[in-house]
């Protein structure tokens, strides 16, 4: 398996695993949405996206980091947004390697630190997580304001 960050060169393959990610998460299918949305993301240089491949070249999966800012550190952290493994490629260690290439590539900018946050419901990627060191946040709670639709 190879982990590269994605470029313009692979937004059809990286669209479809956006587009699968999507419907994991009960959105309908829509892979222009999802090719949309990628190419806005990558032109404007608004994301890292990290592409794990089989050696045969098959995409096996993707994580979407965006750029943020801590102002109680003062630093800059990255939102680990997206991770989305093929079913077919699951339990074979991509997520991990892909979640281990994200914490590298911070290290090698200087980003103080990565937040995710996951669905409730699902354990499997809460037990990933912690079994790499990740931490539950207990002092601190997620809101949200939905402000379009």
């Amino acid at each position: 398996m190879q982990i590269a960050s994605a470029t313009l060169a692979d937004l059809d393959c990286v669209a479809a695993l956006f587009d699968a990610y999507r419907q994991f998460y009960e959105q309908p299918a829509d892979v222009a949405l999802a090719r949309s949305f990628i190419e806005a993301r990558m032109r404007r240089g608004e994301s890292l996206v990290l592409l794990a491949r089989a050696d045969d070249g098959a995409a096996l999966g993707f994580v979407q980091l965006y750029p943020g800012f801590c102002s109680i550190e003062a630093a800059p952290i990255r939102v680990l947004y997206d991770l989305f493994v093929q079913p077919a490629a699951r339990r074979a260690g991509v997520g991990r390697a892909l979640l281990l290439a994200a914490e590298a590539q911070a290290r090698a900018d200087g980003i103080a630190r990565l937040d995710l946050t996951t669905a409730r419901s699902n354990l499997k990627a809460q037990a990933l997580y912690e079994s790499l060191g990740w931490v539950q946040d207990r002092v601190y709670l997620a809101y949200n304001r939905h402000i379009r639709g």
